[in-house]
């Protein structure tokens, strides 16, 4: 049986710095996500202002539409199979 191995691309538009996670689970986006903005936020003393993702489930849940909304980060929707 072969193991499914998710991996998570966070990417600066203005630093073109990257981040990569693994994933075992796709459900893991919004906590991993969480773990991202809080290093992100420490490491250069701002917030996130906005993040452009794909229109896929892991990133469309209450949950996460929630958490965006609360924290005044505007979300980017892409349209499916786009670059």
């Amino acid at each position: 049986m072969v193991k499914k191995l998710y991996f998570l691309l966070f990417i600066d538009d203005y630093s073109r710095k990257t981040w990569v996670y693994f994933l075992k689970e796709k459900f893991n986006v919004f906590s991993c996500f969480n773990k991202f903005k809080t290093l992100v936020e420490k490491e250069i003393g701002y917030s996130i202002k906005s993040f452009r993702m794909n229109n896929k489930g892991e990133f469309c849940s209450n949950d996460f539409n929630e958490f965006c909304k609360d924290h005044g980060i505007k979300r980017l929707l892409t349209m499916l199979r786009s670059p």
